[in-house]
């Protein structure tokens, strides 16, 4: 059965070993800030995902409900987001690619993960819903835990805001029974942050190193980039490329994205310099 191919599948055999992992993003929504309404269709959502991997996406990461962190989005019955799912998810499965499911809602994860998906990925960090740990934990996959806040305070210090986070989400998946050798932590760069306050958080990155946990950054498209240079959302690639290239540098070991070519090619490319350098100074 699907979900037995996920079950019990450790974090490691599902990012590659010695170099940054790429996530493709497919938003199956009409109202994602980036590409909303692009892939509603189920067979172009499929396409786009085989697409994502011939460019070299180690993950696809399939989201059914817009989590826009400024607004817009519509929230949706766990009804709505398998009737979204239930088209496109087992078909992007059987690609063989490892499937990470973006959702907020824990009934939603056990039905994803039974239909093959492989990774939890969960924008408010086990904190919201207080079924999502114990799914996760039921079935053994590896989880995403995402720093969020219902609203921005530009008073705080953000990274500290970050670091108390995660130490809540690490107790909850503590007691749930979750290994902790199966989480990755998620700064959630443009949720419930000022612009200036995800540009912080992309500085400061090295400071989440502290849990000894893979990071994944995903600030593709993000708003924060037009603060810095006025865009529109797909005018934000070098952008996005930027932050992504000086966040690995910081200690990111995923990077998601909508644009997996680009960002592919950049950090394959990043990686080969620095492997030069390094190979001439020994």
């Amino acid at each position: 059965m699907a979900n037995e191919s996920a079950r019990g599948l450790h974090l490691t055999a599902l990012v590659p070993p010695n170099r940054t992992a790429v996530m493709g993003i497919l938003n199956l929504t009409p109202d994602s800030f980036s590409d909303g309404g692009r892939f509603v269709d189920p067979q172009t959502a499929i396409a786009h995902a085989t697409t994502m991997i011939a460019d070299g996406a180690d993950i696809i990461d399939i989201g059914a409900e817009s989590t826009r962190p400024y607004g817009g989005m519509r929230p949706v019955t766990a009804e709505i987001e398998r009737e979204r799912l239930e088209p496109v998810l087992p078909a992007v499965v059987g690609l063989g690619k490892p499937v990470s499911i973006d959702t907020m809602k824990a009934v939603v994860l056990d039905w994803a993960i039974r239909q093959g998906a492989a990774i939890a990925n969960d924008v408010w960090g086990l904190q919201r819903d207080p079924d999502m740990a114990r799914v996760v934990a039921d079935h053994g996959v590896p989880v995403i835990v995402m720093h969020n806040r219902d609203e921005a305070d530009p008073a705080i210090d953000i990274v500290d805001d970050m670091l108390a986070y995660f130490e809540r989400s690490l107790a909850i998946a503590d007691k749930a029974g979750v290994l902790r050798e199966q989480i990755v932590i998620d700064p959630g760069i443009g949720f419930g942050k000022t612009p200036g306050q995800s540009v912080i958080a992309v500085a400061q990155l090295s400071r989440l190193r502290t849990f000894g946990l893979p990071i994944l950054i995903g600030l593709s498209r993000k708003r924060f980039i037009s603060s810095i240079v006025p865009s529109d959302p797909d005018q934000r690639l070098g952008g996005s490329i930027a932050g992504h290239l000086l966040a690995v540098q910081e200690g990111a070991t995923i990077v998601r994205t909508h644009d997996v070519y680009e960002t592919m090619q950049a950090l394959r490319v990043a990686e080969a310099i620095q492997n030069a350098r390094t190979g001439s100074a020994t």
